[in-house]
Order: C-alpha cells, then structure tokens, then sequence
C-alpha cells in the first residue's frame, strides 16, 4: 500500500513540476546598475571632491570663523584703554554759591598691552593650525567615502557581470531544455543561481546609494542632488602605485613637526606661555593721569565796600585748574594667582604637545607599514591572479558548453571567480584607505 502511494506521490509530481516552472515568474533583472553612477567625462574626480569639500563643507565652513573670531580679538587687545570724562554742576540751596567742575582721566596702560597683544597672537596661530587640521582630516574623510564608493561600485559591476552572463546561459540551457536536449533541472539550478545574484546585486546597490549620501553630505550637497564618479578604484590605485610613495624620513621629526595638529599644539603651548607673561604683567603698578577745570561763582547777599569807596555786591568767580597722576599699588594683589594658573596651563600644554608628537610618530609607521603591506597586496593579484581566474570560468564554460562539464562545476567557478574578485576589490580598498591613511599621517590636504 505504502509503495503504491510513493508512487502516485511521486507521478504527480511529475506532472505538476513542469507547470509550476512555467509558472515562475523570471526576475525583473535591471541592466549595468553600476553604470548610473559613472560619468567618466562629466562625473566628479578625486581631487574636484576633496576641493569642493574643503570649499562648501558647513563643518569646515563653521570652523573658519574661529579664525576671524580670534584676529578680532587680536585687534581688541592691541587697543589702548578709553579715557573717561567727568562733568559736575553744583548749586547752594537758597544761596548764590554755585560750582562747575570738568575732570578727564587717561590711564596709561604701561605694561598690559604688549602682553594681551602676545597672547592674541598665539591665540591666531592656534586657530589658524587647528583650521588646518581640520582641513587635512576632512580630506582625509573625503577619500576614505570617494574610495568607499568606488570599492562598492566596483562589487556591483562584478555582480552585474555575473548576471549578465548567466543570465545569457541560462537562456541557452531553456532552449535546449525545450529542445530536450538538456536535463530540466539544469535550468532551473541556473534560474535560482540567477534569483540569488541578481537579489546580492540589489544588495550591493544599496551600499552604494548609502556611500553615496554619505559623500554628497561631505561635499555640501542635497540628498537628491544627482551625482557620479570619475573615477574607478583600480585606476586610482594604479596611478597612486606607479608613482613612488610618499619620502618619509625614517626619523620622521620634520613630518610631524609640520602636522598642522601637532603645531597647533605649539602654539597652544607659546599661547600659555604668553599668559604667564601677560598675567605678570597685570600684577605690576600702573600710571593713570587726569586733570580738570573748576569754574566756582561766591558771593553774600550783602553789599561790601569796594576799592573805591563806593558800595559793591559781596561776588567773586573763581577758575581753577587741575593735574596729577593716580598710581595703582600692587601691595598685596600682585596677581600671584593668575600666575599660578597660566603656569598650570603652561604644564598641561606642553603634556599636550608632547602627546601630539608621540600619536603623530606612531600613525606615521603605522601608516607607512600599511600602505607597504597594501601594495605588496594588490601586485599579487594585478600580476595574473585575476587574469588566471576569469581564464578558469571561461574554460569551465567553455567545456559546459561542449557537454564535458556539468551544471554544477560552471556554478562552483563562478562562485570561485566572484571571490577571486570580491578578495580583489578588498585588496584594492584597503590599498587606497592606506595611501589615505599616509596622507593623512604626513598632514597632506590633497
């Protein structure tokens, strides 16, 4: 009983299995995905990104103005204090007395300037290196996503290959499973191979409309602002590589000396030294003059004999005038506290500056060893790995299509092939995030 029904089980099946691949729907397959973000005549170099960049990147932008906030306090430092002008009206109740007083002050200003003035300056310095820091991180960042779409675009033209050409097979094999020259499970193998590449492929264009949006947001531009790309990630590194890499002296002292983060951290050290001096400055005497006019009107209500003989009102007017100097006295407050702190800060600074040049030094090898590594990486593949590979697949192909071969050896090669190319797009990112990593490492903007 139980072999009977295995046996009408398995008959329907036979019957109802043919319907039902007819009845599959072929995938709705998208031609050279890859190719919408490429423009090799009008789309966006490199170089054109990292200028924008640096040009309309509202982080940056934002930055610069630390500039102007501190040349303005350079130009506030360098102005001598405001002298002050007084004015006095005084009347005697029920009296004929009245006095008007006009006093002025002008303080000297002997030893302070010069010592806001040092301070300012440094301050301009500082603000100036950290600009450029940040100018030389934000070109680092800019490869890194550039790159980042050009490794993802890369994957997709791969897959779009792929699918392509099975795509191409697998219609060969239906025509002859129609001609019944070719098993049907040949072409249905080949039917779900091309589902799952044509599914990795929308995968794969997903990653780069996300690289995309993230570069557009270094780049100052809208989400919905169309962009493409120059460029191709094996040309970059192709041109990077036939070039000799960046001369790093193996001491590297004079690199990092010219890192814009670590002379920041100089003129963060002379700006605090410079505090010192300004708050020593502070603590010593200063010199203020003033002087004043004093017009004063007295007089009684009785009369007086004058030098004639003759009666006379009891009035005189008096003009008065007035100089000195004001000297303050640095008895107890001579700013000991002030000084104590800028030194503090001195200290602090120069801790900073010191950890600046030890993290310049190590990114420096670190970044020199990778990018050595990286090219030795990338010439083991552009020497025939590559080339062995997609030999392989044709001759897999090759011999399919001459019956030596089955279904299932071309399915393995091209899987082999696909990491073969998959290995070599990881090589040829990690080539490019190197050299980006050597720039960034020897403070280069571009």
């Amino acid at each position: 009983m139980r072999e009977r029904m295995t046996a009408l089980a398995t008959a329907a099946l036979l019957v109802v299995a043919p319907a039902l691949t007819a009845a599959q729907e072929e995938p709705e397959r998208e031609p050279g995905l890859a190719s919408r973000y490429v423009d090799p005549a009008r789309g966006m170099s490199l170089d054109e990104a990292i200028a924008r960049a640096l040009e309309h990147e509202p982080g940056l932008r934002a930055d610069r103005t630390a500039i102007d906030a501190a040349q303005g306090r350079r130009e506030q430092a360098s102005l001598r204090p405001n002298p002050s002008v007084s004015f006095e009206r005084r009347e005697q109740v029920s009296g004929m007395d009245n006095q008007t007083t006009l006093m002025a002050e002008w303080p000297l200003d002997l030893f302070r300037r010069a010592g806001r003035v040092a301070v300012a300056d440094r301050e301009v310095e500082a603000a100036r290196h950290e600009v450029a820091d940040r100018e030389r991180l934000l070109a680092a960042e800019v490869r890194g996503r550039y790159g980042a779409v050009l490794a993802a675009l890369r994957d997709l033209s791969v897959a779009d290959d792929l699918v392509s050409a099975i795509a191409r097979q697998h219609e060969i094999v239906r025509a002859r499973v129609e001609e019944g020259a070719t098993p049907r499970l040949e072409r249905d193998l080949l039917d779900v191979e091309v589902r799952r590449l044509e599914a990795e492929r929308q995968l794969r264009a997903a990653r780069v409309d996300e690289a995309m949006f993230e570069l557009k947001r270094l780049l100052g531009l809208d989400a919905h602002v169309p962009l493409a790309v120059r460029d191709t990630l094996e040309a970059i590194v192709r041109e990077e590589h036939a070039q000799p890499g960046p001369t790093v002296p193996d001491g590297s002292s004079d690199a990092v000396r010219q890192r814009p983060d670590v002379r920041a951290a100089e003129a963060d050290a002379r700006a605090a030294e410079a505090r010192i001096d300004r708050a020593r400055r502070e603590g010593r005497f200063d010199v203020s003059l003033f002087g004043g006019y004093m017009r004063m009107e007295s007089g009684f209500p009785q009369l007086g004999i004058g030098a004639g003989g003759a009666p006379e009102p009891i009035f005189n007017v008096m003009h008065n005038a007035a100089v000195g100097a004001m000297v303050m006295v640095p008895l107890r407050n001579r700013n000991q506290g002030e000084v104590a702190a800028a030194r503090a800060e001195r200290a602090a600074a120069e801790a900073r500056l010191r950890a600046a040049e030890l993290a310049a030094q190590a990114e420096l090898a670190a970044a020199r060893a990778r990018d050595e590594r990286a090219r030795r990486a990338v010439a083991f593949y552009t020497d025939g790995a590559r080339q062995l590979a997609r030999q392989n697949l044709d001759v897999v192909r090759q011999t399919y299509d001459l019956g030596r071969a089955t279904v299932f050896d071309v399915l393995a090669e091209e899987r082999r092939y696909l990491e073969t190319e998959q290995a070599l797009t990881d090589a040829l990112r990690e080539a490019f995030e190197a050299t980006t990593a050597l720039k960034r490492a020897l403070g280069e903007v571009r």
